[in-house]
């Protein structure tokens, strides 16, 4: 008889156990339930009681490839980064790029180009240029929706150059000799301790041609203007950029920020 009631106290305490474990399954789903229900909560409060606002980024310097700004440099990958979480927050209606750079290196600019289109699939891009806007600088700005200068903005000068300095007669005067050893014949072309042979000086007007046609062939297509306008490679005041189709309205920073927001679907 003893052996019988403990298996019934067994029995009922096993009854007991799943009991239990029900409930406390029961109480998991529901604070599981409860949880998701709050950051649902909070997400709509942070989308509709945040700020919306039109994200403001800052090209200004030298242009260059890399992570680094200040110093009067400014990095693609740094500028690229910021372009793309404006472009991903759900709380920036419009980028507004502050462009104040007389350019820079042809690479790092269509780096920055790249992010530039990634943003304008999500939303609108415009760009104020401050004193200076010439070089790869116009060209990462040919890339926003709208452009907008001041009547004196210097801007344009489409086009690419390469500066060889040469120092060899300063060289000879201070009795100062270079030896190289060199494992090809333009291994150390543009090299300031001599001069340019003529085949060093066309094989590198070659390349400045090359480049500068690619840029110069993306501004046609992405502004439409007639290419004899722009292919002397001249600086342009603002007000001579907005009669020949590079810059789309004559304004400053403010008044760019309040018109991509304006242009921005809300």
């Amino acid at each position: 008889m003893r052996w019988l009631e403990r298996e019934c106290q067994n029995i009922e305490l096993r009854k007991e156990r799943r009991k239990e474990r029900k409930a406390c399954r029961r109480y998991f789903v529901l604070g599981f339930l409860v949880a998701i229900l709050i950051f649902a909560i909070a997400g709509v409060w942070y989308v509709t009681m945040g700020e919306i606002r039109t994200s403001v980024i800052r090209v200004e310097g030298t242009i260059v490839a890399g992570d680094g700004h200040g110093g009067g440099y400014v990095g693609s990958e740094y500028v690229g980064r910021q372009i793309r979480s404006a472009a991903d927050d759900p709380l920036v209606r419009a980028i507004v790029l502050r462009v104040n750079s007389a350019g820079g290196s042809p690479a790092a600019a269509q780096e920055i180009i790249t992010d530039i289109e990634y943003a304008k699939e999500k939303k609108p891009v415009f760009v104020s240029m401050g004193d200076i806007a010439t070089s790869a600088a116009y060209h990462i700005s040919a890339h926003a929706d709208r452009i907008y200068a001041n009547p004196d903005t210097m801007t344009g000068s489409i086009g690419t150059i390469w500066l060889v300095y040469d120092y060899s007669r300063a060289l000879d005067e201070e009795g100062i000799e270079v030896e190289v050893v060199k494992s090809g014949d333009l291994k150390d072309i543009a090299s300031s301790y001599r001069t340019l042979t003529d085949e060093e000086r066309e094989y590198l007007q070659a390349i400045v041609d090359e480049s500068s046609e690619l840029f110069i062939e993306d501004i046609v297509a992405e502004r439409g203007i007639d290419r004899s306008l722009i292919d002397d490679a001249r600086p342009l005041r603002g007000e001579e950029a907005l009669r020949i189709g590079l810059v789309d309205e004559i304004g400053n920073l403010f008044e760019t920020v309040s018109a991509a927001g304006s242009f921005a679907p809300s």
